[in-house]
């Protein structure tokens, strides 16, 4: 054996990229990156519409060419190799089944292609795998959306890839079926083990599968990490706007006390965790997600240690298991607020005077230096 497949051995699906970039005309639509994708995991590239999500993963399957850097897979140097010969399957939105055979023959077409005879079992345990089998003798446009992506799955999982690649596979299913999608895709990863690389621009998504999300923006990942640490300890301000939405109040860093930062916003004295702010500049933004927020009726008696402003409520949404209010705090600034419709206070409705009030711990801190952004922006190719 050598060196080389001893290291392959070792590392089995792991995907490295070593300053692995690609510019079109001079154009940089993936800045150089380094990039860990352990084996066995479910890792999600989660960015707005040319962030460079889809190119990075062309890049690995090989329909891009990289303008700088390394692709290894299972510690295997696959840079100037073709598609069909790296150890990966890439399952596209659009499902790319054969409308002329069933859905058996259609999985069993890589097999048949590369010459195996007996693919009757491994069929029907792909089959069985994606909970397909009593549909094997239909043809695709008799299966739902849903089952057709399925079946796009066991074609690409039969081939025994190292990797599977996944291209926005679920964006042309309605929101129901979306849903289920994930969690069955979660289900066949967790079966298989195998490492499972998947592009989305749904943060929903992204967080109900990926075991680790790398966050881009303008062809950099802007943050790495398990989807908890992301959306609670978010490291810049597209951060915490695209991975959900943050209200981002702007204070200046006044002082500290046991473990706190205590900052004053427009003369409110609010406090943060010194371990969840991200900068160590004097002008920050203390961030709070909306569902972190109570809100109380003006003149309520409000617990000692809480975070708190006075506002005006300008809109409330009703959208069932919620409701989404919009306060204009007494600084000017517009705080989104999230609260379950649970023994509601009739009183707080548009026009009405109110405290929103929040554990300090659930704040976190980011540099206002940077701009906000809303992660809602497209970026050049």
């Amino acid at each position: 054996m050598t060196e080389q497949q001893r290291d392959a051995s070792a590392s089995g699906g792991d995907v490295r990229l070593t300053g692995i970039g690609k510019t079109y005309g001079g154009v940089a639509a993936v800045h150089p990156l380094d990039l860990t994708v352990p084996q066995g995991s479910f890792f999600a590239l989660l960015g707005a519409s040319g962030c460079g999500k889809t190119t990075t993963l062309r890049m690995i399957a090989g329909l891009e060419e990289p303008t700088s850097g390394t692709v290894l897979i299972g510690g295997q140097d696959v840079t100037a190799l073709p598609p069909y010969k790296r150890p990966v399957n890439t399952v596209f939105q659009s499902y790319a089944l054969f409308p002329h055979l069933d859905i058996y023959e259609n999985v069993a077409f890589g097999l048949r292609r590369r010459g195996k005879k007996d693919v009757k079992k491994q069929v029907e345990d792909m089959l069985d795998l994606v909970e397909l089998g009593p549909y094997a003798r239909r043809k695709p446009h008799q299966l739902s959306g849903g089952q057709q992506q399925r079946v796009a799955v066991a074609r690409a999982l039969i081939n025994h890839p190292q990797v599977l690649l996944l291209d926005e596979p679920l964006g042309a299913l309605d929101l129901k079926l979306r849903r289920q999608m994930q969690l069955e895709l979660k289900r066949i990863q967790t079966e298989v083990g195998i490492t499972f690389v998947h592009v989305t621009h749904d943060q929903e998504e992204a967080m109900t599968m990926a075991d680790t999300i790398a966050v881009m923006n303008a062809g950099r990942v802007e943050q790495l990490g398990a989807p908890t640490d992301l959306y609670e300890n978010p490291a810049t301000t597209f951060v915490a706007n695209f991975l959900g939405q943050s209200n981002l109040i702007p204070a200046e860093v006044t002082g500290t006390s046991d473990g706190d930062l205590l900052v004053s916003a427009s003369g409110v004295r609010l406090a943060m965790p010194r371990s969840r702010c991200a900068t160590d500049a004097k002008k920050v933004y203390l961030g709070v997600r909306p569902e972190k927020i109570t809100l109380a009726a003006a003149g309520a008696e409000i617990a000692e240690g809480r975070n708190r402003l006075t506002g005006t409520v300008i809109d409330s949404s009703f959208i069932g298991v919620s409701t989404q209010y919009v306060v204009r705090s007494e600084a000017g600034q517009e705080i989104a607020v999230f609260e379950q419709n649970m023994d509601r206070d009739t009183r707080i409705a548009p026009g009405a005077s109110v405290v929103l009030h929040w554990n300090p711990a659930h704040s976190f801190g980011l540099d206002a230096a940077q701009a906000i952004d809303a992660g809602t922006g497209e970026e050049a190719a």
